[in-house]
Formats: structure tokens, sequence, C-alpha cells
């Protein structure tokens, strides 16, 4: 399982650190090219759009081609798109560049996710999941402090040099031997859209996704009001991703022992008080403490959430791929639709009005979650 997980987690880091590697650039950008925070949300949000787009036809790829060649060509899209990026010289081209990373991710994430979910036991599903997903967390750690770099020693060199280091992670793969491939039932896909259990997994990857697109927009333009520059940005979500990098293998072993949804509760019923909290927050070091809170609370759904997912696709008999290729799709909708929402909401009517519907959110599902925990049981 470890080298499973030493895989799957490389290739999700690296696609994970050019997620947020844009997040203490956000305000150079929006200095350089006058953009408002609607437009800051959309350019943050073009990687959503592209993970959207490519969410579906990524995980049918890697049903039918296998998880390493599906993890191979996304590997490859994300080469040329961070070259893209890293030439790019306006926002247009910026947001293109953001596209084709978004529509890429979507192929590698399902093919590594699927690979770990058809490798690895069910009743220890759940930790395999978390582990890889906190590789991927700490790629979005370790991505503002390469974005803070890149902004001191030049964006250019920079993103080049990620587009290197993806082809030659895509060299490495190459040589690893494929997993075992499967085979789809008749009709899965109409008993999986059907299954209440399988759709809540889904929306417990859009409703994160949302809350950070949200956030990933206002807190570095209201830190950024406040002095802090794009190094410091970096630190505070570097602080914020650490801890959450530690948190999900715990979160998916408890999952794996007492089921998916009492994770989720508990963390629905935290995130509550936190969206409460950014929403009254006014100093800068309070929300700087309130978005490491925000990292462990609003990620708690993940784990849960993917290997719900994965166990009810297989109940369904539907290819992990394309299970993981649906789950793109949804989170993709959370993280196109936060920054941009996010975005034009705080423009309007101010800052806490965004958090606050983040936290109705979270109450709403908290009670179809308890409402859901007791339906499985009686299953």
């Amino acid at each position: 399982m470890r080298r499973i997980v030493a895989v799957t987690g490389s290739i999700v880091f690296l696609d994970a650190m050019l997620f947020g590697a844009i997040i203490p650039l956000l305000p150079r950008f929006a200095d350089d090219y006058d953009l408002t925070k609607l437009e800051a949300g959309i350019l943050l949000g073009t990687y959503g759009a592209g993970a959207l787009v490519g969410g579906i036809p990524g995980g049918i790829l890697v049903g039918r081609v296998g998880p390493k060649r599906g993890v191979l060509a996304g590997l490859l899209v994300l080469a040329l798109a961070s070259f893209a990026f890293a030439l790019a010289g306006g926002p247009v081209a910026l947001g293109a560049a953001r596209f084709a990373q978004g529509v890429s991710s979507a192929t590698t994430w399902a093919g590594a996710l699927a690979w770990v979910a058809v490798s690895v036991p069910r009743e220890r599903r759940g930790q395999a999941l978390g582990s890889v997903f906190g590789l991927a967390v700490f790629g979005f750690v370790v991505g503002p402090m390469f974005g803070g770099v890149a902004d001191v020693v030049g964006i250019r060199p920079s993103f080049a040099l990620v587009a290197l280091v993806a082809a030659g992670l895509a060299a490495g793969i190459a040589t690893i031997e494929a997993p075992a491939r499967e085979e789809a039932r008749p009709g899965a896909a109409k008993r999986a859209v059907r299954d209440r259990a399988f759709v809540g997994g889904l929306w417990l990857n859009t409703l994160p996704a949302l809350f950070f697109g949200a956030l990933d927009v206002l807190v570095p333009l209201r830190l950024d009001d406040a002095g802090y520059g794009a190094l410091a940005i970096a630190a505070v979500f570097f602080a914020a991703g650490l801890v959450e990098v530690f948190v999900n293998p715990f979160v998916g072993r408890v999952s794996d022992r007492h089921g998916r949804l009492l994770p989720v509760r508990v963390a629905l019923a935290a995130s509550i008080v936190v969206a409460a909290a950014l929403a009254l927050a006014t100093e800068p070091i309070v929300v700087a403490v309130l978005v490491v809170a925000a990292s462990v609370t609003f990620g708690g759904f993940y784990t849960p959430g993917m290997s719900l997912v994965a166990d009810r696709a297989d109940r369904a008999g539907l290819s992990q791929g394309i299970g993981f290729g649906v789950t793109n799709t949804a989170w993709a909708l959370g993280a196109l639709t936060g920054p941009a929402v996010g975005g034009a909401l705080a423009q309007a009517f101010g800052d806490p009005v965004p958090y606050l519907l983040c936290g109705a959110l979270c109450g709403l599902t908290l009670i179809a979650a308890t409402r859901g925990a007791a339906r499985l049981r009686a299953a």
C-alpha cells in the first residue's frame, strides 16, 4: 500500500501545488491588470472550470484505458499548461493556462484515486485515500510558498521548472506496472446516480471546494489590504495546510472504523462555527488563525466523501475511474462557483455574506447527513 500511496500521492501533490501557487500571486495580478474582486475570483476559478469540463471525460478515459495511461495523459497536458502559464502576458492568457491545468487535473486525479481504490482492500480504503489526499494537501501547502517564491525570483522560470518536473514524473511512472483493469456492470451509472449515499459523497466534495474557493479569494485580498506581502500570505496558507496534512489520514481511519458519516457530521458542526467566526473577524491575525481552523473543519469532508463515492461505486458496479471522474466534476462545481460567487457577493454586500452563506449550507448538510446516517445503519 505504501508504494501505491507514494506514486499516486506524488501525482496529486504536483497538481495541488499548482492549484495553490496562484493564491499569493492573486494580489499582484489584481494590481498589474486592475482586476476587481469578481475578476480575480474568475481568474482563480478558471482552474475549476477546466476541471468541470474535463471531469467526466477524464473519468471515462481512465475507465477505458486504465489508471496508469490516464495519469500519463494528464501529466503531459499539465506540463504543456505550465509552460503556457510561464509565458502568459495577460489575464486572458493566464486564465486559459489555468483552464488547461484544470482539464489535466481531472484526468490525473481520476487516474490516481482509481489506482488506489482498485489496489487497496476496502477495509483500508479510507486510510489510503486519506494518506493520498494528505499528500495533495501538502502540495497545496507548498503551492502558496512556491507562489510566494515565484513572485520574488520570477514567474516564468518558476512555472517552466514545474513543467519539466511534470514531464519527468510522467517518464518515471511510465516504467511502473499498471494496475488491473476494471469491468463495469451494465446499468451501473443509473444505479449510482439513484443512490443517495453516492450523490451525498459527491456533494461532500463540492461543499468544501465551494468554501475554499471563496476563502482563497477573500483572505489574500483582506491580508493584502492589511499590509501582508505575498510571502506572509503564503505562510498563513502554509500553516493551515500543514495541519490538514496530518488530519486527513486520521479522518480516513476514523471513517474506516466508525462509518463514513461520523467524521462528516463532526466537521460540519465545527464548520458552522468557523464560518460564523470568519464573518465576524476584523483583525488580520484573527483571520489568519481562522484560516488554519477552516483547513481542518472544511477539509474534514473530503476523505470520507471520496471513500463514500468509492464504496458506493463498488456496490453499483461502476468503474472507479468513472466514479472519481464524476467526483472531480462535483469538486469543480465548487471550485468554479466559490471564487466567482464569493467574490461577487463580497464586492456587492461585504465579506461576511459569503461566509454566512457557507455556514448555512453546512447546517443544511448536517441535517441531511444525520438522516443519511440513520438510513445507512438501517440498511
